[in-house]
């Protein structure tokens, strides 16, 4: 996206700059072009003060239509009256007739009170100072704004600070610094990374990436980042993020199916929900895949009776190391 202080970056998370994106849409009857609102609407216009280039604000944009569209949002592109095909200063927009709701659909007070609860996951059902700021200077360009407009700016938090500057130096092709702190190792190392993808495996967030410093491609554990992330002037090319997200989840699946624990769990506890939903059935309980033994000895641990770990050794012995740990810390207090 750009080159900010780490913290900026939670103004505008992409999935904010999408919610923005849809209300500047809705807001209008005649369309908004691609110039407007790159400028106008708030994730954009932070991008373009920053000094992002046009060609990677376009890219962004083109990116963020087409994330909408697959999530069913109908976006409507206007080209010229006369020559519908060009679409240098093509208009868009969101019929509201097709983005509202059927007249047929009605919702009973339980559905309508878990919807709010969503909504308040994003926002407190009113619209964001930065949504109200985009329609302003909307308006100030002498485009006519339908009113009502709900709108719901998220305030997703996400546990790992070093999600939303990773994802900002992702977006804008920026290489980043950070110290990572492996398994075993007493102290974190300096990692100069090219970050290509952000991906989600057992619940837990990577990134993956061109790490610099060996020349080769490398997935880091966000929880393992220490001391945040730094956002550097330097860039590199956008092409290498084509398939990062489904290289690193190939890998990741590869490590997965190398380390396979067996368990036996209390059926009807929080450990037998949790680990089934990625678990297969064995004689002696359940099979679970795991990455990276530590963290996973971690959520071993924290269930408690609830699960026994038969193997592998190296597994067990670091669950019992942390019961041990927690008994002792208790036992001190006492």
């Amino acid at each position: 996206m750009k080159l900010v202080p780490a913290n900026a970056s939670a103004k505008n998370p992409p999935e904010e700059r999408l919610v923005n994106l849809v209300v500047a849409l809705v807001a209008t009857e005649q369309g908004l072009t691609k110039d407007t609102i790159l400028r106008s609407v708030s994730g954009y216009r932070e991008q373009s003060d920053a000094g992002a280039s046009k060609d990677a604000l376009e890219k962004m944009f083109e990116r963020d239509k087409e994330n909408l569209r697959r999530l069913g949002v109908p976006i409507e592109t206007i080209g010229d009256w006369a020559d519908p095909d060009d679409l240098r200063e093509a208009r868009y927009r969101i019929p509201t007739a097709e983005y509202e709701l059927p007249e047929d659909i009605a919702f009973t007070p339980a559905e309508l009170a878990l919807l709010n609860l969503a909504g308040g996951v994003w926002s407190e059902g009113s619209m964001s100072a930065d949504a109200r700021s985009g329609l302003r200077k909307i308006r100030a360009l002498g485009i006519s704004v339908d009113e009502p407009i709900i709108g719901y700016s998220p305030r997703i938090s996400l546990r790992e600070p070093a999600f939303a500057p990773l994802q900002q130096a992702i977006e804008s092709g920026r290489i980043v610094t950070f110290s990572y702190l492996k398994p075993g190792e007493d102290a974190p190392r300096t990692r100069r990374v090219q970050p290509l993808a952000l991906v989600e495996y057992e619940g837990r967030w990577h990134v993956f990436g061109n790490d610099l410093g060996v020349g080769a491609e490398r997935t880091f554990l966000l929880t393992r980042i220490v001391d945040g992330v730094t956002i550097t002037r330097e860039t590199f090319d956008p092409a290498l993020r084509d398939g990062a997200g489904d290289r690193a989840l190939a890998g990741l699946a590869e490590v997965a199916a190398r380390n396979i624990a067996l368990l036996e769990v209390n059926p009807g506890t929080e450990a037998a929900l949790r680990l089934s939903r990625r678990a297969e059935t064995a004689e002696q309980g359940i099979r679970v895949p795991y990455v990276d033994a530590h963290v996973f000895a971690d959520e071993l641990a924290s269930y408690g009776p609830e699960v026994r770990v038969v193997g592998p050794d190296d597994l067990r012995d670091q669950v019992i190391a942390r019961l041990r740990a927690t008994r002792d810390l208790h036992e001190g207090a006492a």
